[in-house]
């Protein structure tokens, strides 16, 4: 195994470009662990407090993904709370191992990938307008990060790091918010380019006092055309157990592409 990554690695992921659409992002960065043999195994962790991302072949063997587990937990162990995310195959491996080591390891989330071809704009209309934030909307864009980061359970960092990487993108026009007719920010949606052609809308978070009344559902919709326009392919993870959500997507055009989960 090697602690590097080149372009077999890029190459032999876009079988998964849907359920892996953010790794290609990941392998790229600094990695604080980082293996791949170029063919059939790439294991990738940036830092805390993300997940470890572990790639394997659909055919994998028992041997490789013996491998796979053995690298994984022995550098990224369990007993230190480490989150991995993977496909479900491997998943059913881990967890099998993990009990005959008396460990506790299980499925945390169950993640749907979904891209849209062909958007279809929401029978039900919500009050209201698209705003694209803009240097004077960052406190809030910073309060809704939070506000998601805690809902999901998942990736939570310092106010201070969200304000700093929000600052750091805020001109690349990424970030957008839904206002209801009084003029308040109701819901709250990010755009992230991982993997051309592909550009996925992330960090959808409606406020309590606002939800059932559609907004989260024409926010991704307008923001989803807007994508298009630039001519990419919208795409977005979600939490299969969010039903409603799941089903507010597929109503304006989006499809089930894959499905990976996050194990603890």
């Amino acid at each position: 195994m090697d602690n590097y990554v080149d372009e077999r690695d890029y190459k032999i992921i876009e079988g998964d470009k849907y359920t892996f659409t953010v790794f290609p992002k990941i392998i790229s960065m600094k990695c604080q662990v980082l293996f791949s043999d170029h063919k059939r195994l790439i294991i990738a962790f940036t830092g805390r407090p993300f997940p470890a991302w572990i790639w394997c072949a659909d055919d994998a063997s028992t041997n490789e993904m013996e491998t796979a587990y053995k690298i994984t937990t022995e550098a990224l162990p369990l007993t230190d709370g480490y989150f991995y995310i993977m496909k479900y195959n491997l998943a059913e491996y881990f967890i099998q191992r993990s009990k005959e080591e008396g460990k506790a390891l299980s499925i945390k989330t169950n993640m749907l990938a979904y891209d849209c071809q062909t958007p279809i704009q929401p029978s039900d209309i919500a009050d209201g307008e698209l705003h694209q934030c803009d240097i004077n909307d960052i406190d809030e864009i910073v309060e809704f990060t939070d506000l998601f980061h805690k809902a999901i359970d998942m990736d939570q960092e310092s106010l201070d790091t969200y304000r700093k990487n929000v600052e750091e993108n805020i001109d690349k026009n990424c970030f957008f918010f839904w206002k209801n007719k009084e003029g308040k920010a109701v819901a709250s949606c990010r755009l992230n380019l991982f993997s051309e052609p592909l550009m996925s809308v992330g960090a959808v978070y409606t406020k309590e006092e606002y939800r059932r009344k559609h907004y989260a559902q024409n926010l991704v919709y307008h923001v989803t055309m807007l994508v298009k326009e630039k001519g990419y392919i919208p795409t977005l993870y979600t939490d299969a157990d969010y039903v409603a959500s799941n089903a507010c997507y597929e109503k304006i055009g989006y499809t089930l592409k894959g499905k990976v989960c996050r194990l603890g």
